[in-house]
């Protein structure tokens, strides 16, 4: 049957020409580049360039971590009272709420808060982050062997995993905290690496598992089989092939799991064997738990300085980490 030639005829193949490159684009910018009209690849690059930007709330969440990074490691920069200044104006007016002087109020004691939380940042951070990275390097070395060589190796990590997740994580951090470190003479620093340790004890088996997830995904790629057939080293696989590919998702899964141990860390606290709270080292999570019983007296600031600390600090971390996820992510069509 002849071509149809007229104009209106190549008027639609060209439509329908744009609409297939279009439809293209959306689904494979990388495929459709080189075929589409210079527009729709100029629209293409500006959508991925803004999906590369963090924005406002990023930019939000990379200050305040920024600032606690500061408050952990300097916290004499900050132009706050000292620990054991004491307001005795505010004892004597029974005034604790903000105030000239004291932004985030005072507790029972006459203390600023504001102080306590900029001082009390460095255990929290130390307990929080120590616990992540002892997870990671445990549970994600075992993760990575586990979804590399697969077999019943695999069988019994995931079996060991499986068994640890059985427990309530948090009994079994109170278990721990209570047997190794719940003495009269125990030491502040024995505590600090008590708790440290059992937080990151049971945060193990779900950086492991996740870990052994990406792990399996990454080992059966092209250019991994293709490393195995021309005889290289195993090691070299892992540390060249599978670890860089796989790091990216335990670079989120470590920013949430910092959020999450510094909540455990409140909740050990809350039950009487977290961080011991002192004037001179306080943490978020002992501020919140010596200061409860300020909630039914009317004086909630001592509970609400050290909650919005860790509000801000785990909505950043996980902010942060969705954005390395999308960052990283990469589609299985553009392999």
């Amino acid at each position: 049957m002849p071509r149809d030639t007229t104009p209106d005829a190549d008027a639609a193949d060209d439509g329908v020409a744009v609409e297939e490159e279009s439809s293209l684009a959306s689904l494979e910018p990388s495929i459709a580049v080189q075929g589409m009209p210079a527009a729709i690849a100029t629209v293409v690059s500006v959508d991925r360039a803004r999906s590369k930007r963090l924005g406002p709330i990023g930019w939000f969440a990379a200050i305040w971590l920024v600032i606690v990074v500061l408050m952990a490691l300097v916290p004499g920069l900050f132009p706050v009272p000292d620990l054991t200044e004491r307001s005795r104006d505010a004892i004597v007016n029974d005034s604790y709420g903000p105030q000239a002087g004291h932004w985030l109020g005072l507790d029972q004691s006459g203390y600023d808060m504001l102080s306590k939380v900029v001082y009390g940042t460095r255990a929290s951070m130390i307990v929080s982050v120590g616990a992540i990275m002892f997870s990671l390097l445990i549970g994600g070395f075992l993760g990575l062997i586990s979804g590399y060589f697969k077999g019943r190796l695999d069988t019994f990590l995931m079996g060991m995993f499986n068994v640890m997740l059985a427990f309530p994580p948090l009994v079994l951090a109170l278990a721990a905290v209570t047997v190794f470190a719940s003495s009269d003479d125990v030491t502040y620093a024995r505590r600090v690496l008590v708790v440290t340790g059992a937080i990151g004890v049971i945060s193990i088996p779900i950086l492991g598992r996740i870990t052994r997830v990406n792990a399996l995904a990454w080992s059966e790629r092209e250019f991994v089989l293709a490393a195995r057939l021309l005889g290289t080293k195993t090691h070299r696989i892992i540390l060249r092939d599978v670890l860089p590919n796989v790091a990216p998702a335990m670079s989120q899964i470590v920013l949430l799991g910092i959020g999450v141990a510094i909540i455990a860390e409140g909740g050990l606290s809350l039950l009487g064997v977290g961080v011991p709270a002192a004037i001179d080292s306080p943490s978020w999570g002992n501020l919140i738990a010596s200061l409860r019983s300020q909630l039914f007296l009317g004086r909630p600031w001592g509970v609400f300085a050290p909650s919005i600390a860790i509000f801000l600090t785990i909505l950043s971390l996980n902010y942060l980490g969705d954005v390395l996820r999308a960052r990283f992510d990469v589609r299985e069509s553009a392999l």
